[in-house]
């Protein structure tokens, strides 16, 4: 469902009306390397993918966002990366358990760092590794953080279950009782300061 009501938030035109993430694409040196890297490490599945292509690739889905592989037309041209910094371009993808997750890449010889952010007394770990290509992939627990939106209008997240939940608890926190027939109804305006962590009862990870 598209998520019309972010278009509203913007004023005049408004902003795109999106749903949600669908898809990255990577330009591969090797389809069938990397098609073997995100299957066996990370677990994403391959898919169709339609026939009118005239060059190679392929698609893969898991985790609600797909992967689409492109065959580089010109592999000795791609640069190399060898280091692995936290700051360059990746893809985050929240885990269930980040000590399997160290296990695994050190049983597969796949090189890697750690980070651990601290805000609030709140820590977040993060691997960060490379595809065959290197581009980087980071897994973390991020969402160890509270989701606090910034100014002063609710977020309208169509498509991520956690931040419904965020409104939804708010709405619920701020909730006032009947007033008295004599009083002026009350209207509930969930704060925009307001946060849910994980492990309280509202939250849904994001699919």
């Amino acid at each position: 469902m598209v998520n019309t009501a972010a278009a509203a938030m913007g004023g005049g035109g408004g902003v795109l009306p999106l749903a949600s993430l669908n898809h990255i694409s990577i330009v591969c040196r090797s389809v069938e390397e990397s098609l073997r890297f995100y299957t066996e490490v990370l677990g994403f599945v391959p898919i169709r993918r339609p026939g009118s292509f005239d060059f190679d690739g392929a698609w893969l889905f898991n985790y609600g966002i797909g992967i689409h592989l492109l065959q580089s037309e010109d592999p000795a041209s791609l640069p190399e990366k060898r280091d692995i910094n936290p700051k360059d371009n990746h893809i985050s993808f929240q885990c269930e358990s980040m000590v399997a997750v160290e296990r695994r890449l050190k049983e597969l010889g796949i090189p890697y760092v750690q980070r651990c952010v601290e805000e609030g007394g709140i820590n977040v770990d993060q691997i960060f590794f490379h595809d065959p290509d290197g581009f980087m992939i980071e897994i973390c627990n991020c969402d160890n953080l509270p989701v606090v939106p910034l100014g002063d209008r609710a977020p309208m997240f169509g498509a991520c279950k956690r931040a419904a939940a965020v409104v939804k608890q708010q709405q619920q926190q701020c909730a006032v009782p009947p007033p008295a027939p004599a009083a002026a109804p009350s209207q509930c305006v969930p704060s925009a300061q307001a946060a849910i962590r994980v492990g309280e009862e509202a939250h849904i990870s994001c699919a």
